[in-house]
């Protein structure tokens, strides 16, 4: 109970609050909604209104002063909060400091705690003067700390770059998109500058630009052969200036599919000199003439990846001269397309076929005719000295074998292999791969059958080290939240140094066995509760379940699941507790996942959440929910408890 200083106390900061919004007598649901955020309590409209139409006995779509202290209560009052607040208050009414501290050393695992810090906590977070001039802080203010950024499940320090980012650019993961310019499918769907700049804001670092001849001496870049839209090189190269460095520091590597003449290269070795100027990377830096040098060495730095003619040295020795008109030739297989069939020798024939692609509903008999378009194909590519010299630390060579790369790949050349292929080699010759990509940057693409731009699981190429591994980041679903949820890390910089069982030489890791080179984590995951979860219907009609999914070595994959609610989005509760144990951490990623229970239809996504399970805090925290395309869905959240601990 209440003591009645203490009502006095609510009711005055409560009522001075919200008077002014009820001098015209009641309010409508619009004018709710306003007034709740004012009190710091976000919600969902749907929610508001849920809980407005059950307050609004009359249906006036008004209601009075004491009816919304009856929403908000509603909406604001959390039992579960009010059983933690209890446990730690001597007298149910009000936290000390000292509480606090207990609270936060026990509860949370905050470490070096002290008054200083709750001090700031209630400053920050209780809303009522005369609590907080008592060093104190009421279920209000408690309720606002549990429910702010600070208690969220990602923990913070993972939230700037606090890795070595000094060692080698292969120690490195490096979030990498797939045909960036592309917004849609990979056959009839536009080009758009948009893909440059959203995989930049998400913090991709390695851009895909495919290169073509385009009119008037003007490289084009789309995807060659198909009927994508197409794109200025210029324009591009543009955009990429703009938003290069705006969410990481770190190095953006270029990716060029080149098929441009030798004039049109040199038309884009100039674009990126005019663009970039500085920035662009076009000499090998002092201190790192024969190994590769770290993201840290790179800041603000453009790197080209394409074909180079010679060796780092003689690009060197070049340096200065006139390099306009020179050309090297290169052969090499490409996936072009094979001109065998007769009415495929005019584009308009080929067009044609493109639209007949287009018009078919059936998504795989489209994938199958889009196969058609593509075939090996053996052709000498003529690549311009201009833009061979800006070649410098990502120097692509074809991958032949591990063997011949073992004896003969420089420190500055790397590997595109394409998914198929690196599964087959995973399974056949995994201890190569390991030791293949210890030592080279390597890149895994999806295979071209992938007409819908769809992606494959990215985890399986990241237990074996590869570096870029590259995905359409326009295609919503599993692999682009795991992706997202691993460049979480690390301040979201782009780069995450890889585990050290794959950097050592002397590592005897090996993802499809339980490695001793790492220790495992017991991990204990309390589902307490659902916070206004996301809903297409009404929150009284939503049946509600959660499914947690670790993603990481074979042996980790798992996933458990709560039972259903029944009818409720708004406010569920499970108090279900899952554990996990996780043989390599260093590679897991947890992805929580809420779903509608569709009898019918098959159950309805509403939202998730994805972070490495080292990123986790422990103690109760808040998992706040991402929309399929990956926005923010807040206040959505799940409440849990987190405990876990290495062996």
């Amino acid at each position: 109970m209440h003591s009645h200083w203490e009502l006095s106390v609510l009711r005055t900061w409560f009522l001075s609050t919200i008077h002014e919004e009820f001098r015209g007598g009641k309010i409508n649901i619009q004018q709710t909604q306003r007034l709740l955020e004012k009190l710091n309590i976000r919600c969902h409209y749907a929610h508001v209104k849920h809980v407005f139409k059950d307050t609004d006995r009359q249906r006036t779509g008004r209601i009075t002063i004491e009816e919304f202290r009856s929403v908000y209560r509603v909406i604001a009052h959390r039992e579960e909060i009010v059983e933690i607040f209890n446990t730690y208050s001597e007298n149910r009414k009000f936290l000390s400091e000292n509480n606090l501290v207990k609270f936060l050393t026990q509860e949370q695992f905050a470490v070096e705690i002290n008054l200083s810090n709750t001090s700031e906590i209630i400053e920050k977070y209780e809303p009522i003067d005369e609590i907080k001039n008592e060093h104190q802080m009421s279920l209000e203010g408690f309720t606002r700390y549990m429910c702010s950024p600070e208690c969220l499940v990602f923990k913070q320090e993972c939230k700037e770059v606090y890795q070595d980012m000094t060692q080698p650019l292969s120690d490195y993961f490096i979030s990498s998109s797939h045909n960036t310019y592309l917004i849609s499918d990979q056959l009839v769907g536009p080009s758009d500058l948009w893909g440059y700049v959203s995989a930049l804001v998400k913090g991709c670092r390695c851009l895909e630009i495919d290169c073509w001849d385009g009119s008037q001496n003007e490289p084009i870049v789309y995807h060659g052969y198909t009927l994508t839209s197409k794109l200025l090189f210029k324009t591009v190269i543009q955009a990429i200036h703009k938003y290069a460095f705006m969410t990481s520091e770190y190095p953006v590597v270029l990716s060029l599919e080149n098929h441009c003449s030798p004039s049109q290269q040199e038309v884009m070795a100039d674009i990126l000199h005019t663009t970039f100027g500085e920035s662009l990377l076009s000499d090998v830096l002092d201190d790192f003439q024969d190994r590769l040098p770290s993201p840290e060495a790179l800041k603000f730095k453009i790197l080209v990846k394409n074909k180079k003619i010679g060796t780092l040295m003689e690009t060197r020795a070049r340096k200065g001269s006139d390099k306009h008109g020179l050309v090297g030739e290169w052969e090499e297989e490409v996936l072009e397309a094979e001109e065998e069939e007769e009415e495929w020798k005019e584009p308009e024939s080929r067009d044609s076929f493109l639209l007949k692609i287009k018009q078919e509903k059936d998504t795989e008999t489209q994938k199958s005719l889009g196969i058609v378009l593509f075939r090996k194909k053996v052709r000498k590519l003529k690549i311009a000295m201009a833009l061979s010299d800006l070649v410098i630390y990502t120097k692509a060579e074809k991958f032949r074998n591990f063997q011949h790369s073992r004896l003969y790949q420089q420190f500055n050349e790397n590997n595109s292999i394409g998914e198929s292929q690196a599964r087959k080699l995973s399974k056949m010759r995994v201890h190569e791969f390991l030791f293949h990509t210890k030592k080279f940057i390597t890149r895994v693409y999806p295979k071209m059958t992938r007409a819908d731009s769809s992606n494959f699981n990215p985890q399986e190429f990241w237990n074996l080290g590869c570096q870029m591994v590259a995905l359409n980041f326009q295609t919503p679903g599993l692999p682009m939240d795991l992706q997202n949820g691993k460049f979480l890390d690390n301040g979201g910089a782009g780069y995450i140094l890889k585990p050290y069982f794959l950097r050592d030489m002397a590592s005897n890791y090996n993802p499809s066995e339980t490695s001793a080179d790492s220790l495992p984590v017991t991990l204990s995951i309390r589902l307490i509760s659902g916070i206004q979860l996301p809903v297409n219907t009404s929150p009284s009609r939503a049946d509600t379940l959660v499914i947690i999914e670790v993603y990481g070595v074979p042996n980790d994959h798992t996933k458990q699941q709560t039972r259903v609610i029944k009818r409720n989005a708004f406010s569920p509760k499970w108090n279900e507790t899952f554990t996990f144990i996780i043989q390599v951490p260093e590679l897991a990623l947890i992805r929580f996942v809420v779903e509608n229970q569709g009898l019918i239809a098959g159950n309805e996504f509403l939202g998730q959440y994805t972070l490495p399970v080292l990123c986790m805090n422990k103690g109760y925290r808040r998992v706040p929910l991402l929309s399929k395309t990956g926005e923010s869905l807040e206040p959505s959240s799940l409440f849990i408890y987190v405990w876990y601990i290495r062996e």
